[in-house]
C-alpha cells in the first residue's frame, strides 16, 4: 500500500475524474490538481490544439513531465488524463505519489457524459463508441492492475457518486494533520 501522501484518480474519459475529484478533494481537505489542465495553463493551448501541433506522441511527452511532477508533491487529489497510464514511468510515479482510484464506466456512460465535449481530441472520429470501446480493450487491464481501489461510477449523479466514493475513502485517507499554531514573541 502507499504512503496515502495523495490520492491519484485514473480512468477513461468521462469518468469523473474531473467533477467528482474537485468534490472530494474538497470532502478530503485535498488540493485538486487535474494534469491535463495543468499542461494547459502552461502550454497556453487547450489539448486538442497540442494534439494537432504536436500529435499525442508531443502530449504524452508534456503529460510525462507533468505527472513526474504533481506525483513528488503530497496532500492532493491528482486527476490524470486517461491515458497517462500508458507510460510505464507514470504508472511507477502515480503508484508512488499515494493511494491510486480508478474510477469505472462503461462506454455508454461515457458516450452520455462526453456527447457535447468536443474537447476530446481522440475521439474526433465518425464512430465515437468504437473508438471508446478500443480505448477500454487496452487500457482497462491497466487501470485495473495500477488501482488500490476500483470505483464504479456508473448510473450516478455526481452528488451521489461523491457522497459514495467520499465515504469509501474515508476509510482509507487519514483525515488531514492540523498543524499546531506558533507564535512569535
Amino acid at each position: 500500500m502507499p504512503d496515502l501522501a495523495n490520492i491519484v484518480f485514473i480512468g477513461p474519459m468521462g469518468a469523473g475524474k474531473t467533477s467528482l475529484g474537485r468534490r472530494v478533494a474538497e470532502l478530503l481537505g485535498l488540493v485538486f490538481v487535474d494534469a491535463d489542465q495543468v499542461i494547459e495553463q502552461r502550454t497556453g493551448a487547450s489539448i486538442p490544439v497540442i494534439f494537432e501541433c504536436e500529435g499525442e506522441a508531443g502530449f504524452r511527452v508534456r503529460e510525462k513531465a507533468v505527472i513526474a511532477e504533481l506525483c513528488a508533491k503530497s496532500g492532493q487529489l491528482l486527476a490524470t488524463g486517461g491515458g497517462a497510464v500508458l507510460d510505464a514511468e507514470n504508472r511507477a510515479a502515480l503508484k508512488r505519489a499515494g493511494l491510486v482510484v480508478y474510477l469505472q464506466t462503461s462506454v455508454e456512460q461515457q458516450l452520455a457524459r462526453i456527447e457535447r465535449d468536443r474537447n476530446r481530441p481522440l475521439l474526433q472520429t465518425p464512430d465515437p463508441a468504437a473508438r471508446l470501446r478500443e480505448l477500454a480493450a487496452h487500457r482497462n487491464a491497466i487501470y485495473r492492475e495500477l488501482a488500490d481501489l476500483t470505483f464504479d461510477s456508473d448510473d450516478m449523479n455526481a452528488e451521489t457518486a461523491c457522497e459514495h466514493l467520499g465515504n469509501l475513502l474515508a476509510g482509507h485517507w487519514p483525515a488531514p494533520a492540523r498543524q499546531p499554531e506558533t507564535s512569535t514573541p
